[in-house]
């Protein structure tokens, strides 16, 4: 026992597991118990997509443009569709009879991804009579472009000279997954898409479509136009005219102009009468 001196005045020690914590640790400490029960905000609820997800357009409503009807003109246009694997099993027989007469199937992403509905949504399209093509959603910071070109050709991306067998396309815009450009500076990417195209080119003899958005474009490539001569375009953009196109291109070959269209969302129009679909579909 502590032995107390005469006229000393004994102070008892507080046990450690009582003593006092600065004031700036109990505020941080309940702040952290009340965010545990508060509800989530939209924004932390919301979960980053996953791999394989992506498809045509799935930038373009949020970076730009809305989904738009486009307006009377004076040329020809023949309607298409495009799709992917999350609208499954889709109803061609109702899309032919509402007059579509094209269709493009999302094939692959990256090196990871194969569409599950490919079958369904590539022959069916074909068995009611439309030219049908497939196309490759770029992620130019997973692999080259020469081996995503050659994943997209040995996973349904070749062509046919059958008369009904359009072109592969290179869906080239915002990444769902991350930075915009996928990290790279305007040469690297345009490097990346050349060194796509150009393995495309060599595997099936043909010239890949490009589909992107004006926007992207100038952002991620700083508005290249050496693609023009070759490569058409299939510009994205919601809105009622097509808009600016990148630099090189004095005209569309094709048009994503909605995601809300009937039967499937995203529609197209075609840049000329149907014999001018057969004519890029026979090369």
């Amino acid at each position: 026992m502590p032995v107390h001196r005469p006229g000393s005045v004994h102070t008892p020690r507080t046990p450690r597991s009582f003593r006092p914590r600065p004031v700036a640790v109990l505020v941080t400490a309940l702040l952290a118990a009340l965010s545990c029960s508060l509800p989530l905000t939209s924004a932390q609820a919301t979960t980053a997509p996953s791999r394989g997800s992506a498809h045509m357009g799935m930038g373009v409503l949020a970076h730009d443009g809305q989904s738009g009807t486009p307006s009377t003109g004076d040329a020809t246009q023949t309607e298409g569709v495009d799709v992917a694997g999350y609208q499954g099993n889709v109803a061609w027989s109702t899309l032919w009879s509402s007059g579509v007469r094209w269709a493009y199937t999302k094939a692959t992403e990256g090196t990871y991804y194969t569409n599950p509905y490919f079958a369904q949504q590539y022959n069916g399209s074909y068995d009611v009579g439309m030219i049908r093509g497939a196309y490759h959603f770029a992620t130019p910071d997973t692999t080259s472009g020469a081996t995503q070109a050659n994943y997209f050709v040995d996973h349904g991306g070749g062509w046919s000279r059958d008369g009904k067998t359009l072109p592969g396309a290179l869906d080239i815009e915002w990444n769902p997954y991350g930075a915009e450009c996928y990290g790279k500076s305007a040469s690297a990417m345009v490097s990346w898409i050349a060194d796509f195209l150009n393995t495309y080119k060599a595997r099936t003899g043909r010239d890949a479509v490009l589909y992107t958005a004006t926007s992207w474009w100038s952002d991620c490539t700083g508005n290249y136009g050496g693609f023009a001569a070759n490569n058409p375009l299939w510009i994205a953009r919601y809105a009622s005219d097509p808009g600016t196109l990148p630099a090189g291109w004095s005209y569309y070959t094709m048009w994503q102009y909605t995601s809300s269209g009937p039967t499937v969302g995203d529609h197209d129009k075609f840049n000329g009468a149907l014999d001018r679909v057969q004519a890029l579909a026979n090369g």
